[in-house]
């Protein structure tokens, strides 16, 4: 099963690349972004193959199976940025005409292949006896890649600093985020199967999630809602100019989706705890 995965992999992330690149359905200042993700997943997904075929995965000093989960959990999160940010930023370029429907084909491959690797990760994880592999475990480490994705696009503090309600949004990111780091800490990074049962977890994810909530209410209705002084339109923003660069709305609509994003993994990663707190002796 691990071998169809890593196939509809290569197959859909060469399949993004050429389809952009046959019709030059791509600029070099604003879809190098997407252009690197496809190529390095590409690349390394080559590298993983090969050292598969030749079972050299048996030789390596570090578990395989640990490193098949870092590197498709991370693969998937980053095919999905390209497939949200490439079409946001790339596509209102393109007058409909071959380059547009090129364009729209690979976002679909591209969609394809982050499908491909969050199911593989998955699959992995069901599939291995790793403690690091504890679906609850999987869960955390994604709640933290998606909020270096958003701390990374709120570095910029023009997005917020004008607003209290959206520099509630930074604290309400920072805030979840150091209280996930202490929570890896805390378990050593493996996420064992006491976690379940720590009450500092399901405090700190209930605690997130009813944060994360109002950011994903707050973030988007002051950034996109012309009643609270937001810019609903892309092209009304200044600093987007000729739309030869990742500008201030975009960012602003990167940030919304990731949180939305975490909002959802953060439910099910509640549910999830709650649900095994209840099952243990003494749970109400």
């Amino acid at each position: 099963m691990g071998y169809f995965f890593r196939l509809l992999q290569l197959l859909s992330t060469c399949a993004a690349l050429s389809l952009v690149v046959s019709k030059s359905a791509w600029n070099a200042d604003i879809s190098n972004w997407s252009m690197f993700i496809w190529c390095f997943c590409f690349a390394v997904n080559h590298f993983i193959v090969l050292v598969e075929v030749c079972g050299l995965q048996e030789e390596c000093s570090l578990s395989w199976d640990k490193f098949l989960i870092t590197y498709t959990c991370f693969s998937a999160l980053v095919c999905l940025s390209a497939s949200i940010m490439y079409p946001i930023i790339h596509l209102q370029m393109l007058s409909y005409g071959t380059q547009r429907n090129h364009a729209i084909a690979a976002t679909v491959f591209s969609c394809i292949a982050s499908v491909a690797y969050a199911v593989e990760a998955i699959w992995t994880c069901v599939n291995t006896s790793e403690p690091f592999c504890s679906f609850i475990g999987l869960l955390k480490k994604l709640e933290m890649t998606v909020a270096c994705g958003i701390l990374a696009f709120i570095s910029n503090t023009s997005l917020y600093m004008h607003k209290p309600a959206l520099v509630w949004c930074v604290a309400v990111y920072s805030i979840c985020f150091i209280l996930g780091v202490i929570s890896l800490l805390r378990h050593r990074c493996d996420c064992e199967e006491s976690l379940p049962s720590s009450h500092f977890v399901l405090g700190q994810t209930m605690l997130a999630a009813l944060l994360y909530t109002t950011a994903a209410v707050l973030w988007p209705l002051y950034q996109f809602n012309e009643q609270f002084g937001g810019n609903p339109q892309r092209s009304r923003d200044a600093s987007c100019g000729a739309g030869y660069s990742v500008c201030i709305w975009d960012q602003q609509v990167a940030v919304a989706m990731l949180t939305a994003v975490n909002l959802l993994i953060y439910v099910v990663d509640l549910v999830i705890l709650a649900s095994q707190s209840e099952a243990l002796p003494g749970g109400s």
